[in-house]
């Protein structure tokens, strides 16, 4: 294949891209363009790139195909300890300042690798962590990384590399942090390796910061060689949603080549010889919020008869209903509205734009009002919990499941802080109530199915992901989920499968497992695979 794109054709594809994923090629760029739409044809199995160029921009989106072409339009060239400047200062500076402060108070960590490629970003991270933390288990300790290709998150969640990986690494790294392999592989240690977290995530596309997919009150995001990708608007826009996934005082951390004063003109700029930093300040001078409102005696959650939740084994949904009309439940959020016209749209308003003090004090004025005000606890809970004030917001959903014992999205809700508290046990009973109280609630199957997939129980998440899938199948692709912050059904499918590709190797404690054998498997190759062209 060695003819050339048009110049009509290369813009129309560096439109499409643009739109599609957010992904920059001006003029200058399509040479690469066309070096990597060349590989892409091949893949599409077309003998010339003008056909497949055409068919791609006149037929529907899937997202088989995003995730080829983020594979051949995208750099997947990393190694451990790129750009030693920043992981000298982390490990120096920023990361035992965190670690002081938070040794006082409650021992958590909170970190995200954005674009984490093929894994040696996160895991340089967690190795910088365990070196600091003589007293790690005491921590709670959450490593995020996500990419836009599932081949690069199988390939980080195998943490197999080859020796050319390390050549930003220092020997003993290598030498305490990975098991020698017979073919001159190295392969992380288990010790390492759980401390990560793989998932996929579109920055264009998907929501952040969100409770659902874990991305709010991080205490550090690392977005390197990622917005170079963009074009300057929606680099922009991508800059403004990791910046409210941030805590106060956390940082985001860039590549050098990056770096620009109109991008980050909301951050605070810290630089340093080889490297700069970007610091999120606090929004206002004041303290934290303080309740001055009482929560009624029913807040102690009262349980429940034990014989009301017995949860009997889940058998592999292969058939399902068409689902009922969506339950009127206030968990999602309402559509932005104008900041004056009552005190809990105001109070959103503030959510939405990341001012979260001011959305604090208008929700707890609410509730001191009315205690019982299920939307203003959700929404303050909501708003705690992206400020990593993780006893606040738990408190608040505790009112709000005692106000509404019957409303299953409370429970999640619950169940989501929870987790991130670190609290599994009682996380995976909440859940269980929302299920006994809905139990074709897409949401409740998918939060298991995490919660097992983090705990290393592959056998169990894929049942708890089959059920989603069954039921998601009663759905169309277009339609959106009311509890999954406006998700679409066929855009879940698509996390799903993804998540199964990451984890297809993993092995429980029992035995190996063959996820792509489930019904729901065959069900989701049968409706989502890519067409002939």
């Amino acid at each position: 294949m060695t003819e050339h794109l048009s110049s009509s054709s290369l813009a129309q594809l560096s439109e499409f891209i643009a739109e599609q994923m957010g992904f920059y090629f001006p003029r200058e760029r399509w040479l690469d363009l066309e070096r990597g739409m060349r590989s892409v044809s091949r893949e599409f199995e077309f003998d010339d790139m003008e056909s497949c160029v055409q068919w791609l921009v006149s037929s529907p989106v899937t997202q088989s195909r995003i995730e080829i072409l983020a594979s051949h339009l995208t750099v997947g060239e990393t190694y451990f300890f790129r750009e030693r400047p920043s992981f000298d200062l982390l490990e120096a500076r920023v990361l035992p300042e965190l670690i002081s402060m938070r040794r006082a108070t409650e021992r958590r960590l909170r970190i995200w690798s954005a674009g984490c490629c093929t894994g040696e970003e996160p895991y340089s991270i967690a190795i910088v962590l365990k070196r600091l933390l003589p007293d790690l288990a005491d921590w709670q300790i959450t490593i995020l990384a996500t990419d836009i290709n599932p081949q690069f998150l199988k390939k980080a969640a195998d943490g197999v590399y080859n020796e050319w990986s390390f050549r930003g690494a220092r020997a003993e790294s290598k030498e305490k942090y990975f098991a020698k392999r017979h073919n001159e592989r190295f392969e992380i240690r288990p010790e390492i390796k759980r401390m990560v977290t793989f998932c996929y995530l579109n920055l264009m596309e998907d929501s952040y910061p969100s409770l659902l997919n874990d991305t709010n009150a991080m205490d550090l995001v690392f977005c390197r060689n990622v917005l170079m990708y963009f074009d300057p608007q929606r680099a922009k826009h991508v800059v403004g949603k990791l910046r409210l996934s941030l805590v106060d005082g956390g940082w985001l951390i860039v590549s050098p080549c990056e770096a620009s004063q109109v991008l980050f003109e909301q951050f605070t700029t810290l630089n340093y010889p080889g490297t700069i930093f970007y610091r999120k300040e606090h929004s206002k001078a004041s303290a934290e919020i303080i309740f001055d409102w009482e929560a009624p005696t029913a807040c102690a959650i009262e349980s429940m008869p034990s014989q009301s939740f017995v949860v009997a084994p889940e058998p592999v949904i292969a058939k399902v209903e068409p689902p009922p009309e969506p339950i009127a439940l206030d968990f999602t959020e309402p559509k932005k509205t104008a900041p004056d016209e009552s005190a809990y749209n105001k109070s959103l308003f503030h959510y939405e734009q990341g001012q979260y003090d001011e959305a604090a004090e208008l929700l707890s004025t609410l509730l001191a009002q009315d205690p019982s005000d299920v939307k203003a606890a959700v929404l303050l809970a909501r708003v705690y919990a992206n400020q990593g004030k993780l006893s606040e917001a738990s408190r608040c959903s505790e009112v709000a499941v005692a106000a509404d014992r019957l409303n299953p999205c409370c429970h999640i809700l619950h169940a989501t802080i929870l987790q991130e508290q670190g609290a599994i046990p009682e996380a995976r009973h909440a859940l269980q109530r929302a299920l006994y109280l809905e139990p074709n609630l897409v949401l409740a199957h998918f939060a298991l199915g995490n919660i097992a997939r983090r705990q290393e129980k592959v056998r169990e998440a894929a049942r708890h992901f089959d059920n989603a899938r069954a039921l998601l199948s009663a759905y169309s692709r277009e339609q959106v989920l009311p509890e999954f912050d406006g998700m679409t059904a066929g855009r879940l499918m698509e996390i799903i499968h993804s998540t199964r590709v990451v984890q297809v190797s993993a092995v429980d404690d029992e035995r190996k497992v063959n996820l792509s054998a489930s019904p729901a498997d065959r069900f989701f190759g049968q409706h989502m695979k890519e067409e002939p062209k």
